[in-house]
């Protein structure tokens, strides 16, 4: 029986303030990503013009969620890419099949939150 990895065996607030720690870097590291950073840019915008565009509690999540989406899926993917450069940077048909599932999984939250977006916006200022 192999023994645990060292950070398993953390407990409690230790377990805790590890953990937030290891999102901090991994936040990090996605900054170092071009396509987070601009997306993370324009969160910063749309964010709170989410408070301002909803006009109920159910607007708001949705059009703060749809880009907050944005974000984790590409985090995600990030993570997906560099898993994959890890194992080897050739061209290998299941390596491409992992990083364009992934790249689709961003548009599609891209589209969604393009959706809400839209729709919240022709609903407020056209009558």
């Amino acid at each position: 029986m192999s023994t645990p990895h060292p950070h398993k065996a953390r407990r409690g607030l230790s377990r805790l303030w590890h953990a937030a720690g290891y999102s901090l870097q991994g936040l990090q590291a996605g900054w170092q990503e071009k396509a987070f950073r601009l997306e993370a840019q324009l969160a910063l915008v749309l964010l709170p013009a989410a408070f301002f565009l909803g006009q109920t509690w159910v607007e708001r999540t949705v059009l703060a969620g749809s880009v907050l989406l944005v974000l984790i899926v590409e985090l995600l993917n990030s993570g997906i890419e560099a898993a994959i450069d890890r194992i080897g940077l050739e061209l290998h048909p299941l390596s491409k099949k992992a990083k364009d599932l992934g790249s689709a999984a961003v548009l599609l939250s891209l589209l969604l939150a393009g959706l809400a977006w839209g729709s919240a916006l022709l609903e407020r200022f056209l009558p």
